[in-house]
């Protein structure tokens, strides 16, 4: 009887003690991944600062540097536990619009918006004696890499412009600059949100760069205009007029634990954003929430767990043919 009672008391003793793993297991911190851009660009920047708000909130968040915003919406869309990205609009209009490719039609559909963010301004640095976009005309310009949103934009302003570049470089600001300060490639692109820290940390005014206004007509009458403010950087002493893009937060269409857990990190933010203007980037001082994107839903997970709330209180390369990539070569 003794033996059969100290069995019995062992073996509720085990249930008891794996139950209590399991437990612990299921209220450790929550891991989710978020895909940006480039190390000195904006968009890891902000993923750095939601990182660090969110960790004491119990959500250990992995920022993944990426090519930028062609590869994020792939990334979202397919890539294991990439629940968010940070991807610019007009990549998402494009994605939207292509009704052509079967592919991209279920892409669009499955991409969600959490956030609009902020305006990323079109930086265009060039010799200092280029006066205008317009002036690109038979230079070699460089356009970003392939799968970032500053390659797409890039394109598509000279699709809408008209004006013809001797060549195209697809390479990053990084690898741009460089080669721009040499002389041997006339002007760079980079769309991101100002400042840009590899503008700040790594252009002079004894490089004889500056930045290049965009006015064409054609381009303003499909991109917002913008400035870039006088001093944003030390060695700009005027104002810039360029055009801007929307930075916009996005995730996959979840169920279950996913979709829960993209409406709390979405709440936290919202609640917090306060605590990033004071912390975090200048640029959250340019965030807009409830900014209305034109032709973009916010995401159901996120709504429904905000009415919930209110009542109670360095990247792996894929292997994968990306086909937004694919569209945008066929198609530009």
């Amino acid at each position: 009887m003794n033996k059969l009672l100290i069995k019995f008391s062992f073996s509720l003793f085990l249930v008891f003690l794996f139950t209590a793993i399991s437990f612990a297991k299921n209220t450790g911190p929550v891991k989710m991944g978020m895909v940006t851009g480039g190390a000195k660009g904006t968009y890891y920047q902000f993923g750095l600062n939601l990182a660090e708000l969110v960790e004491s909130k119990g959500i250990m968040l992995n920022v993944a540097n990426s090519n930028g915003s062609v590869e994020n919406v792939f990334a979202v869309y397919k890539r294991p536990n990439t629940q968010m990205g940070i991807v610019q609009s007009d990549v998402l209009a494009f994605v939207a619009k292509v009704q052509t490719d079967p592919v991209l039609k279920n892409i669009a559909k499955k991409i969600k918006m959490i956030y609009p963010l902020y305006n990323e301004e079109v930086h265009l640095l060039g010799s200092s004696n280029i006066a205008d976009f317009d002036q690109l005309e038979g230079k070699r310009v460089a356009i970003g890499q392939e799968g970032s949103g500053t390659y797409l934009t890039a394109k598509l302003l000279f699709e809408v412009s008209g004006v013809n570049p001797s060549e195209l470089l697809t390479i990053g600001a990084d690898e741009a600059l460089p080669q721009l300060k040499a002389g041997e490639v006339d002007a760079l692109f980079y769309v991101a949100g100002s400042p840009v820290k590899l503008f700040s940390e790594q252009v002079t005014s004894a490089d004889g760069l500056a930045l290049i206004p965009i006015l064409n007509k054609s381009i303003v009458e499909f991109y917002p205009k913008t400035e870039i403010p006088p001093n944003t950087y030390a060695w700009q002493a005027k104002a810039i007029q360029s055009v801007a893009v929307k930075a916009v937060l996005v995730s996959y269409d979840f169920k279950m634990a996913n979709c829960q857990n993209v409406g709390r990190f979405a709440d936290i933010l919202a609640n917090n954003i306060d605590w990033l203007k004071e912390n975090g980037h200048p640029k959250w001082h340019s965030v807009d929430l409830e900014y209305p994107l034109k032709g973009w839903e916010q995401y159901e997970c996120v709504t429904n767990f905000q009415g919930k709330s209110k009542k109670t209180t360095k990247p792996n390369k894929s292997k994968d043919i990306n086909p937004i990539l694919e569209a945008i070569k066929k198609i530009l």
